[in-house]
C-alpha cells in the first residue's frame, strides 16, 4: 500500500505502541461498565481513575479537576456553552463572550451560536505574527466580558500565546478565562496550577493529538467554576458529562499523556531542528513563512508560495509521497482562505496558497530532504503550467 511520509501531526497522530497495548485489555476481557458494582465494573473504574491521575499529572492539575469528554471539540463546547448558561444575566440573556480571532471552529461556532441566541460576541484581534494584539485585548477587557477564550497554541501557524499574562490582565474583571491547549500538550510545557494562579480557569486537551486514540479528551477546570452540562443523564464526570465512559480510549489517553510529557524536551529539541531545516529550504525556494518571528510550536511550519494554490500543492505533494495539509483538518471542506491568516492581515491570494507541515517524533532528516526536493520539482512544474496558461 502506498504510504506517503506523514507530515500532518497537528491533524492527528498515530497511536503509540504503549497506548495501544494499554487499551487492548479494555477492548477484550476487561469490558466492564465503570458504573457497574461487580468486579468488571470496578476494574473499569480503577482504569479510569488511573488515567485521570496520569492526565492530571501531565498537565499539573488535581485529578478532581479533570473532566473526560469525547475530544477537544466537546470539551471546548462544554466550557463555552456551559459557562455561558451558568453566567446568564438576571434577564436570562447570555453574557458577552470574547474569543481570539484565530480560534479553532469548535470555539468560534459555539460562541457564534450563543450570539445568535441573544448573547454578544467579541473577537480579539491578532497582529501580523498571529499574536494577540495587546491594545485590542485591553479594549476587550474594558467591555467586561463574562467569558474569554484564547488558544494556547494555534493549530495552523503554531504561534504560542502568553495566556498567563493575558489571564492576569483579565482577572480584575471577574471573567472566566479558558484556553484551548489541544495543540500545546506534549510539544511545550503546560502547567494548569501555575496558569490557574495567574487567572486561567480551564484548559482543553485531546488524546489523538499526542499519540492517544481518537474519541477521548478532557476539560481541566477549576472546581470553583460552575458549568451547566451539555449532556444530561446519569451524572458521570461530576455531573458535567453524562454517558458511559469510553474506557479503552480514556486509558490510552492517560498513557499517551505520560509518554508525551516524559519525552517532551527530547522531542522538542529534535523537532525544532527539523523545522529549522525545512524553513531554510523553504526560504531558498521563495516561500513566505507565516508567524516566522513569533514564539511557535517546535513542530509547525505554515508557508505559501506566491501564485500556487495550496489545495493543488497539497494534492501534488500527496502523489509525490508527502502528506501535508492546506490548513486545519477540521475545516478542510471550506474552500475560503484561512480565517487565521486573514485575521493576521495576510492578503487573500497569498493565504489561498497556505500549506502546513506539522512534524512528529518519527519524522527523519531524510524525509525532510525528500520533501524539499519534491516541493521544488512540484513548484517548478506548477509554475511552468501557469506560465503556459498565461
Amino acid at each position: 500500500m502506498f504510504a506517503p511520509a506523514y507530515l500532518d501531526h497537528n491533524a492527528t497522530t498515530p497511536v503509540s505502541s504503549a497506548a495501544l497495548e494499554a487499551m487492548l485489555p479494555y477492548l477484550r476481557q476487561q469490558f466492564g461498565n465503570a458504573s457497574s458494582r461487580h468486579e468488571y465494573g470496578r476494574e473499569a473504574r480503577r482504569a479510569i481513575d488511573t488515567a485521570r491521575q496520569r492526565v492530571a499529572q501531565a498537565v499539573g492539575a488535581h485529578p478532581t479537576e479533570v473532566i473526560f469528554t469525547s475530544g477537544g471539540s466537546e470539551a471546548n463546547n462544554l466550557f463555552i456553552k456551559g459557562a455561558a448558561i451558568a453566567r446568564r444575566t438576571v434577564d436570562k440573556r447570555f453574557p458577552l463572550v470574547a474569543i481570539s480571532a484565530i480560534e479553532h471552529p469548535c470555539v468560534r461556532e459555539p460562541a457564534r451560536q450563543l450570539a445568535k441566541a441573544g448573547g454578544s460576541l467579541r473577537e480579539i484581534a491578532v497582529d501580523a505574527e498571529c499574536r494577540i494584539a495587546s491594545a485590542d485585548f485591553s479594549t476587550v477587557i474594558s467591555e467586561q466580558p463574562a467569558l474569554i477564550s484564547v488558544m494556547l497554541a494555534n493549530n495552523e501557524t503554531g504561534a504560542v500565546q502568553d495566556i498567563a499574562t493575558l489571564a492576569a490582565m483579565a482577572a480584575p474583571t471577574g471573567a472566566w478565562f479558558h484556553s484551548d491547549a489541544v495543540q500545546a500538550l506534549g510539544k511545550i510545557p503546560v502547567d494548569f496550577r501555575s496558569l490557574n494562579a495567574a487567572g486561567v480557569h480551564a484548559l482543553t486537551f485531546s488524546a489523538h493529538k499526542l499519540g492517544g486514540p481518537k474519541g477521548a479528551g478532557a476539560l481541566v477546570v477549576d472546581k470553583r467554576v460552575e458549568l451547566a452540562p451539555l449532556i444530561a443523564g446519569g451524572g458521570h464526570e461530576r455531573g458535567l458529562r453524562s454517558g458511559t465512559e469510553n474506557v479503552p480510549a480514556i486509558v490510552g489517553f492517560g498513557v499517551a499523556c505520560a509518554e508525551a510529557v516524559e519525552r517532551l524536551q527530547q522531542n522538542a529539541q529534535r523537532l525544532r531542528a527539523l523545522r529549522d531545516e525545512i524553513e531554510r529550504g523553504l526560504v531558498q525556494q521563495g516561500a513566505a513563512i507565516f508567524a516566522a518571528t513569533a514564539d511557535r510550536l517546535p513542530n509547525t511550519v505554515y508557508f505559501s508560495l506566491s501564485g500556487i494554490d495550496g489545495e493543488t500543492l497539497v494534492a501534488k505533494l500527496d502523489r509525490a509521497g508527502y502528506a501535508v495539509a492546506s490548513g486545519a483538518a477540521c475545516s478542510s471542506a471550506n474552500p475560503e482562505p484561512s480565517h487565521v491568516l486573514l485575521s493576521m492581515g495576510i492578503e487573500p491570494a497569498l493565504a489561498r496558497g497556505a500549506v502546513r507541515i506539522s512534524l512528529g517524533p518519527n519524522n527523519t532528516n531524510a524525509e525532510i530532504a525528500g520533501f524539499l526536493q519534491a516541493l521544488a520539482a512540484t513548484r517548478t512544474n506548477l509554475q511552468s503550467l501557469t506560465a503556459m496558461v498565461g
